[in-house]
């Protein structure tokens, strides 16, 4: 999957932000620690600078079994 790469500076900024009504950025970070925010987000904002940001792939962190 194909998300957007945010700097920790840019994923401090969108976090919990606004970008459409009842819709709020959710910045994460991938298995390489990258920050990341999905398409829809990206593509969903008015912010010139969201839309520029660099495309890189996915890749999850792994979750441990919590049961």
């Amino acid at each position: 999957m194909i998300v957007a790469q945010l700097i920790p500076k840019q994923a401090e900024q969108l976090k919990g932000f606004e970008f459409r009504q009842d819709s709020f950025f959710n910045p994460i970070q991938d298995i390489n620690d990258n920050w990341i925010i999905s398409l829809e987000e990206q593509r969903q904002c008015d912010i010139y600078w969201v839309k520029d940001l660099p495309l890189i792939e996915y890749l999850p962190k792994e979750t441990t079994n919590l049961f």
